[in-house]
């Protein structure tokens, strides 16, 4: 069994360990990156890319002065916003259940892991229902907040120009306090999901749970949310550009399509493996949070008590026991 150093237990480390998983169960994992993954990618991207290549055709008609949307116009965004959802929710199981049982070292295989979504499906949206009910609440606190301090001025005499740059900053400092709110709980909150689907919570008790466990790894969890961040919204601007090129081009060559063709395909692929290793990095911080509280060692102990030593005899396929110093 490897030894990991406690100096592991930082972003460095949780990237190495995830990239370590992924690539000890290279099959398994684009397996489920060309089912789950890839369709995510076309679909975060064809349908903005759509939308912007033509704006005005919307389904929209005018009668007067007078605007009316067709049916399409909201079927359309709700069917994709489900699409969306589907997808990653299922990719979140399965990736999540596959790096969990990777990171043990237990055996990865594909229809467990593809089974792992009937048992984690409602836990996930039962937890994310929640997190948005909190998050609701929060905002509507915010513009709340708002409200009160412009009718406050108005009744005291003041006169609101809500036109003014001053007004302006003013909800822009609202803006940007509300969403530092919201950075912070998705920092404390980013283990809900792999919490959900590994030990089958539900509801609020993931988000408790979780921000329990980042208590000492919060740093880790901001940065690991801002470097995919920045890499997953950046190539997601330089995927739909390179797609939106492709789509208002009229005349092909034949030349012109295939590069075209391998560039977008390219982009795809690049924005598919950030979003599986970030899905995997967030399951393997789990871990080191677990680590870090003491309960990763009471599991791996429990492991061996059940006798479990069927593990395959390969370095990079054995489990890792976390190690914390205290200095």
């Amino acid at each position: 069994m490897a030894m990991a150093p406690a100096h592991t237990l930082n972003l460095c480390g949780v990237l190495s360990e995830s990239k370590r998983i992924v690539n000890a169960h290279s099959r398994h994992f684009l397996a489920l990156s060309v089912l789950f993954l890839l369709p995510l990618s076309c679909s975060i991207v064809i349908y903005p890319t759509l939308y912007l290549s033509n704006p005005r055709d919307h389904f929209v008609s005018s009668v007067g002065d007078y605007t009316f949307k067709s049916p399409e116009t909201l079927i359309f965004p709700l069917i994709y916003t489900i699409v969306v959802y589907l997808l990653s929710t299922c990719a979140l199981a399965t990736i999540t259940h596959s790096t969990y049982h990777g990171f043990y070292g237990r055996p990865v295989k594909f229809f467990p892991s593809l089974k792992s979504i009937i048992f984690s499906f409602f836990p996930l949206v039962l937890t994310t229902i929640a997190a948005k009910f909190f998050l609701f609440l929060i905002s509507l606190s915010f513009f709340m907040f708002a409200f009160v301090i412009v009718k406050l001025a108005e009744n005291l005499g003041f006169t609101v120009d809500y036109n003014s740059s001053n007004f302006l900053w003013f909800c822009a400092f609202l803006a940007v306090a509300l969403g530092l709110v919201m950075l912070y709980f998705q920092v404390i909150w980013g283990l809900a999901p792999v919490i959900a689907v590994t030990e089958s919570k539900w509801g609020f008790e993931p988000l408790w749970r979780s921000s329990y466990l980042v208590n000492g790894m919060k740093s880790v969890s901001l940065s690991l949310i801002l470097v995919f961040g920045v890499l997953i919204g950046v190539w997601v601007w330089m995927t739909t550009n390179s797609v939106l090129g492709f789509a208002i081009v009229e005349d092909w060559n034949i030349w012109d399509f295939v590069l075209q063709t391998i560039i977008s395909s390219s982009f795809l692929s690049f924005l598919t493996i950030f979003l599986l290793h970030y899905t995997a990095a967030n399951t393997v911080l789990y871990m080191y949070c677990k680590a870090l509280h003491g309960e990763l060692a009471i599991e791996i102990a429990e492991e061996f008590a059940r006798e479990y030593i069927s593990l395959p005899f390969d370095e990079d396929k054995i489990p890792h026991i976390v190690t914390v110093v205290s200095v």
